[in-house]
């Protein structure tokens, strides 16, 4: 059996794995461009990772098919007081380990959460204290009222305290430093799906929780995922049936599957925005030829780069039309978002050219783009193309494209190893404040965590302070709004647009698709003539 598997797999080119596919219900076979890279939830606040961890580790509370916020973990909470969210949790749960679910986990992961290695800690940036009441209660204080606190901790999933301290995965592995640990390659959740085999890079599978505390909307025993980086032979896996479901989908490729019998292109508008940043906190840039300043430190290089960028030419021919072209860091369907204030500067190759000049830099100059290859769609047709319209004016760009593992690492806290690059964000609390906290507020550890370039002007952050607990929301969509204005004229960033969600499935294949770009198992059924 094993060398007719291998052969098959041969003969398609793919290298897939097919031991346990059968053609039972089941079984569900679905592909990716990139890894998860980590099977520790706490290890990235990416949003790829993250769903993919959430079908093994539930939260205390998640999202419903609407995005709405909704009980798990946790039956039911209060507020004794405006600073206090009191969780009550759910009697009965087991890790998937056999350990009882109790609040010491909740605390435990807290700790371990805003501990060292963890990505996690903007979750819990109001947060003052975490109480343990009795076995199914835990309270958390907050430093200030915080209406949206339960919006921000749908994405963080209970580890098992005993498990973790027992396997030395008390804190997670920095990914940053391509750490491991237990938890890297492990995983002992309560959720729907359990860990069976974990190969980086290559193929991961999971199996049914039968002792999951929740009722399965799902109907699967079997879940295979497989990392296929190239385009072309993710696409040829699901015509020729050995793939289920595609997470990534290249536009190019949207009208053939769309025309084939038996399978179907799923998309909708998602709220991540893809964006440009600039390194505008070092004196010197650390990949430029410029030595002794730093270009980035000046509006005038940041409006010149803006405005050299055909961001709608993206839209039309890179993105083939699978994207809203936007001026605002965030989109439609995120709280805040204002179709008044969503105006980008003007698209002028001359005017480009002339602010840099101005700037100090007619003849341009040099600097590095780090991108990623398998993260956003098409992230390296959007460098390649930003890197030829740069050009236009003078800037020459050395473009490094890698995968996201080796890119995250390179870019992300406590490094900030970048001059310029390209990002993408979703607020995970569907609220502009989630955005203006970690992007544009000043890194102070915990705040501005993933703003890379360290842009800071200190009345935004007074505002960010104020959008956090302001009730009113007059009040605080007009603070929102002078933010997004304040971070306008400064060009913080150049937003470049929305992506559109694209998968394709098989028809025998019903599936939840999210505007946030989770893909939650347990809403999978599969059905097989």
């Amino acid at each position: 059996m094993q060398l007719r598997q291998g052969l098959l797999a041969a003969a398609f080119g793919l290298g897939l794995a097919l031991a346990g596919v059968s053609a039972q219900a089941e079984t569900f076979r679905w592909a990716n461009d990139g890894d998860a890279n980590s099977m520790d939830p706490y290890t990235r606040n990416e949003t790829f990772l993250l769903t993919f961890t959430q079908n093994m580790y539930d939260p205390l509370v998640r999202r419903d098919r609407n995005l709405k916020v909704e009980p798990a973990l946790a039956q039911r909470w209060d507020n004794p007081s405006p600073t206090v969210w009191r969780f009550h949790l759910r009697p009965g749960v087991k890790f998937h380990g056999g350990q009882a679910f109790s609040a010491d986990d909740v605390v435990f992961s807290y700790r371990r959460a805003v501990g060292p290695g963890s990505q996690m800690n903007a979750y819990f940036a109001t947060v003052k204290e975490v109480r343990r009441v009795d076995d199914l209660t835990v309270e958390f204080e907050t430093k200030v009222p915080d209406p949206i606190f339960l919006e921000q901790i749908t994405n963080w999933g209970i580890m098992s305290r005993e498990w973790a301290e027992a396997n030395n995965a008390a804190q997670p592995a920095d990914l940053t430093k391509r750490e491991e640990n237990f938890a890297t390659r492990h995983a002992n959740g309560t959720g729907p799906f359990i860990l069976r085999t974990r190969e980086p890079d290559r193929r991961t599978t999971l199996v049914n929780n039968p002792n999951w505390w929740d009722r399965p909307e799902h109907n699967l025993t079997d879940v295979q995922f497989h990392v296929i980086a190239n385009a072309a032979t993710r696409v040829a896996a699901l015509l020729s049936g050995e793939i289920d479901m595609i997470y990534s989908v290249p536009p190019q490729d949207m009208a053939r599957i769309g025309a084939t019998a038996g399978l179907r292109v799923i998309q909708g508008p998602e709220l991540r925005t893809i964006f440009l940043g600039f390194d505008q906190a070092r004196d010197e840039l650390l990949k430029s030829d410029v030595k002794g300043r730093n270009p980035f430190k000046d509006v005038r290089v940041r409006k010149a780069f803006y405005m050299a960028i055909d961001a709608n030419a993206i839209v039309q021919r890179v993105m083939r039309g699978q994207a809203r072209l936007t001026g605002q860091m965030v989109g439609p369907g995120v709280n805040g978002y204002s179709p008044d204030l969503d105006k980008r500067h003007p698209h002028d190759v001359a005017a480009a050219r002339a602010l840099l000049a101005e700037a100090g830099y007619p003849n341009g100059f040099t600097v590095t783009m780090d991108c990623p290859n398998d993260r956003y769609v098409n992230d390296e047709q959007i460098c390649q193309a930003v890197t030829a319209m740069l050009a236009r004016i003078g800037v020459k760009v050395d473009l490094v494209a890698q995968t996201r593992l080796k890119y995250f690492s390179e870019i992300n806290s406590p490094r900030y190893n970048t001059s310029f690059y390209l990002l993408g964000w979703t607020p995970g609390t569907y609220d502009a404040h989630n955005m203006l906290f970690n992007l544009v507020g000043s890194r102070d550890g915990t705040r501005g965590v993933f703003n890379i370039g360290g842009y800071s002007n200190p009345k935004v952050d007074a505002l960010i302070d104020q959008i956090l607990v302001e009730t009113d929301s007059g009040r605080r969509q007009a603070m929102i709004g002078e933010a997004f204005r304040i971070m306008h004229d400064d060009v913080a960033y150049i937003p470049l647009h929305q992506q559109t969600v694209v998968w394709a499935a098989r028809e025998s294949v019903a599936l939840q698709q999210l505007a946030d770009n989770t893909f939650p198992l347990r809403y999978v059924r599969v059905t097989r003539k």
